[in-house]
């Protein structure tokens, strides 16, 4: 089913060109300059691995991660910036409200994802535009820090199901493992210490771009199942000394299995 047009006033909605056309979304500098940033930020924290396919530059793409803890935003930020793409990310609505970051990420082109209000659908419209600027649009498809006992994807939620159903933009899974070492649950209490345990350790922290998923012609139900599965898998193969539960289990962190997924063997 179409997704219904957004609201005016959605953030992310695109500029119209001079015809009436879609003007193709260019990266501000300011936003550029965060990605570099966050790259030089875990130079001393840890040691950076990406790998994987490179998506392409200037096309519609939907980044589809894995959300393991509260640094993920800076890890994945880096590894873009290494795979020299700069993508839109749909963030949570309440870093919108904060007095600087949320200044900084609307100047930027970031999409407001308001997860626990009635017009949370508000995001799809905007995430559609900027996919239709060809963006690269990064999401995590789980909607939340995942839960589970051993750090491993949950259930997804449809959204970005949908917005591949609608636009045709491919999905790229991209699996990650290793920011949790670097915040705790509860973060940025707690967050002194860790970075001061990363200095010393300097983990390695792995990123891996996946291949696009084929979802021509799967339901948004079933194709939501392929991009978990795909995650699951990626994961797997990032994480083999730690095939259950993570070396380090933050005791902070609620954990629940009602979302959990059935893992192959």
């Amino acid at each position: 089913m179409p997704l219904a047009p957004g609201p005016a006033a959605a953030e992310g909605a695109p500029p119209s060109g001079p015809n009436g056309g879609v003007t193709p979304w260019r990266a501000p500098l300011l936003w550029r300059g965060l990605l570099l940033a966050s790259r030089v930020a875990l130079l001393p924290v840890c040691r950076l691995r990406v790998t994987g396919a490179q998506p392409l530059a200037g096309a519609p793409v939907i980044l589809a991660a894995n959300h393991i803890g509260a640094a993920d935003p800076v890890v994945l930020m880096a590894a873009c910036r290494v795979r020299r793409v700069a993508p839109r990310i749909m963030a949570t609505g309440g870093l919108f409200r904060a007095p600087v970051l949320g200044p900084v990420l609307r100047r930027s082109g970031q999409i407001r994802v308001d997860r626990r209000r009635v017009d949370v659908t508000a995001a799809l419209p905007a995430a559609r535009a900027a996919l239709d600027q060809g963006s690269a649009l990064l999401a995590y498809p789980e909607g939340r820090i995942t839960l589970d006992p051993g750090g491993w994807p949950e259930r997804g939620r449809t959204g970005l199901a949908r917005l591949a159903h609608d636009t045709g933009a491919p999905v790229v899974p991209v699996a990650q493992w290793g920011a949790h070492l670097l915040a705790p649950w509860g973060a940025p209490r707690g967050l002194v210490g860790r970075l001061l345990w990363a200095l010393v350790h300097r983990p390695v922290i792995r990123v891996h771009f996946a291949e696009p998923l084929d979802l021509t012609g799967t339901r948004v139900p079933q194709a939501t199942d392929q991009i978990m599965a795909a995650l699951t898998e990626q994961l797997a193969a990032l994480r083999p000394d730690e095939p259950e539960l993570p070396a380090w289990v933050d005791p902070n962190r609620p954990l629940s299995t009602a979302r959990s997924r059935t893992r192959p063997r």
